[in-house]
């Protein structure tokens, strides 16, 4: 299960396979998307709705904010839109909005990568109400091991935030959020069955009285699977390698979330989410025998836990608080070749808000703790280690009238290479109620993980990674039209790649280097209309993320991509219609060997068959179109959901 996306070595059992996609810089081009050069439009806050202008978001500055005063690159995904989509992972709905690509090893439960305006998958800070996930071994959030059915609702910050959420932001953040119980008892059950023999059931109960609200839910999912690395004319096979089992999974999650209001000024929450995800894949391994190789029941299993616990107090009208404590694990393991990684992450904030008037001024306190664990294998010894980012952050936004400025600033200090400043400036203008025009800089940084630093392949001396962003965007919202464009450039320097020509390592075939250089620079142009019963909504991504020493293409990764929907409600039916596709792409760091560009349909219809039950109907790749987001993996072809969810009024 190796992902040459995320450099992702640490995932995969101690053989030599690991070696087969370490070159990691990568590509883009296309051909053929036409009907996606649409006129102009800039990002859509919702996936198939206009921008609710007064909704309230929290991942951008870390504190809640109207949508409307943000000067960030944004955008919202709700529950209902979730349910609709009819995806069983949560990277697959990310990939519908602007500024979003994935791959993925396979099918679902596999290894997955997700690229932010082309940036690494490492690059994105992800939480899950508020609780860090990342993986010190691989880099950057297991996404393949977070439950989309435990999740209410999601938040997509696309550029830098290292000024208010330290390492790892240099592309975006996304911030997930599970259900928040409101004002009485709401149970809901659901049950689904798909195509490979996926069946799903969930089950949960929300609520509020008095002081307290609550919130609860469990999901089983499970499917056969196909193949994902077939040898045929679709996907040619590694080497000549392939393995004939089916590659299902299963998975298992619940979450639990309560809330106190100790007075009318303070309160208490407690999250803890838990999902175990058991998977096949195919595993790479380097022979030459003849015939091929077959491997079967290669099993990976992804656990995730998060706990997370904070007190807000308002004190009065000018200052308000909040300290929280959160914890996660991150395990994969492997069977019956024998791998296991552990990453323990635990995190402190102290959090400070002064509100005078149109001003906002934050003061923050944080410290992260990280630990990974790798057992030892016949390939490699027991790795364990430690290190710790202690930080503060100062934050002063303004908005009034048709000004809106943020300012940031932060410095980190790490246990083991020292410190880190990190800042950043945003201001938007309202050229009319409905034109609006935005620019911002910033800078940012990723610590090299434990992995890559003390590992068999590792390099102790690496230096954080280190980025500069510049963007400028403009926006046009007029009721249910919404339009515009943002143009970026996001410099990085000491990039870390594996290096296999390196001859000072410990490992013969190379090690980590913090020695190359990229840029990811682009325009991204998103809408939608509404027209009656009918709502449209597009994006065009086009961009050149590009290895500065070689001048080539990172890998896996289109130069242009871009998605085309349209939504009908009609006779108490929501029928749906989605376009996506993406150009060509390289699977190597040379440039050497294509990924072939692709354009697939996706159909969906919901309805409320009664009162309290709704039903939702899927077809993805209506055409059966024959496509790879990794060499020599498969994509799952034409597939079909239904669904249906009891939902008591």
């Amino acid at each position: 299960m190796t992902s040459c996306g995320s450099l992702s070595l640490g995932r995969v059992p101690a053989r030599r396979r690991r070696l087969a996609c370490l070159p990691l810089a990568l590509a883009s081009a296309f051909g053929g998307m036409a009907l996606l050069q649409l006129p102009l439009a800039v990002h859509a806050q919702q996936v198939a709705a206009a921008p609710v202008l007064g909704e309230t978001v929290v991942t951008a500055n870390r504190t809640p904010q109207p949508l409307s005063d943000l000067v960030g690159d944004v955008s919202v995904i709700d529950r209902q839109t979730i349910e609709r989509s009819g995806a069983v992972g949560v990277a697959d709905v990310l990939a519908r909005l602007p500024g979003i690509e994935i791959t993925r090893n396979g099918g679902v439960g596999n290894t997955t990568s997700l690229f932010i305006r082309g940036a690494e998958t490492r690059f994105t800070a992800v939480y899950v109400d508020g609780v860090r996930v990342d993986s010190q071994s691989t880099g950057g959030a297991g996404w393949e091991s977070i439950p989309l059915s435990q999740i209410d609702r999601i938040e997509v910050l696309r550029g830098p935030a290292a000024a208010v959420y330290g390492s790892d932001a240099v592309g975006g953040v996304i911030q997930l959020f599970t259900k928040r119980g409101e004002e009485g008892v709401s149970p809901y059950a659901g049950i689904g069955f798909g195509s490979h023999g996926l069946r799903k059931a969930e089950a949960g109960v929300s609520g509020k009285s008095g002081a307290l609200d609550y919130s609860l839910g469990v999901a089983h999912e499970e499917s056969r699977g196909f193949n994902v690395q077939p040898l045929d004319k679709r996907t040619p096979s590694r080497d000549g390698y392939t393995s004939p089992d089916r590659d299902g999974y299963r998975s298992n999650a619940g979450n639990l979330r309560l809330g106190y209001q100790l007075t009318p000024d303070q309160r208490l929450d407690a999250t803890l989410l838990y999902s175990d995800m058991e998977a096949g894949y195919d595993a790479l391994v380097s022979s030459r025998t003849r015939p091929p190789i077959q491997f079967k029941n290669d099993i990976g299993n992804n656990t995730l836990r998060t706990a997370g616990l904070s007190w807000s107090a308002k004190w009065n009208d000018v200052y308000s608080t909040r300290v929280q404590v959160t914890d996660s694990q991150s395990v994969y393991k492997t069977q019956p070749s024998f791998y296991r990684t552990e990453t323990n992450l635990r995190g402190y904030l102290f959090q400070n808000e002064f509100r005078f008037g149109p001003h906002l001024v934050t003061a923050t306190l944080e410290r992260r703790e990280d630990a990974l664990e790798n057992a030892p294998t016949l390939f490699s010894g027991l790795l364990a280690s430690k290190r710790s980012q202690d930080a503060v952050s100062l934050g002063y936004g303004f908005v009034q009238g048709a000004h809106s400025l943020q300012l940031h600033v932060r410095r980190d200090d790490d246990s083991e290479f020292g410190g880190k400043t990190t800042g950043s400036a945003a201001y938007g203008f309202s050229i009319t109620p409905r034109l609006r025009a935005t620019v911002s800089a910033g800078t940012s940084f990723r610590a090299p993980t434990l992995y890559q630093r003390f590992s068999e392949y590792g390099t102790p001396s690496l230096k954080p990674e280190s980025g500069r962003n510049v963007e400028l965007g403009l926006r046009y919202t007029d009721g249910g039209t919404h339009a515009g464009i943002v143009v970026y450039q996001n410099r990085v320097n000491n990039l870390i790649v594996f290096d296999g020509s390196a001859t000072n390592c410990r490992s013969g075939f190379g090690c980590y280097a913090s020695t190359a250089r990229a840029r990811y620079q682009g325009v991204t142009l998103s809408g939608g209309h509404r027209i009656g019963d009918v709502t449209l909504r597009a994006s065009a991504d086009f961009q050149d993320p590009r290895d500065l020493d070689t001048d080539l293409l990172l890998a896996r990764r289109a130069r242009r991509h871009g998605t085309l929907g349209a939504d009908w409600r009609i006779a108490g039916w929501t029928l749906g219609a989605e376009v996506q596709s993406s150009s060509k792409r390289y699977d190597d760091g040379a440039n050497t060997r294509t990924l072939g560009g692709y354009t697939v349909l996706n159909l969906v219809a919901s309805t409320q068959i009664t009162r309290d039950i709704g039903l939702v109907a899927r077809v993805d790749n209506v055409g059966d179109k024959d496509y790879t987001l990794a060499r020599g993996y498969a994509t799952g072809g034409r597939n079909a959901y239904i669904g249906l969810k009891w939902t008591p009024q």
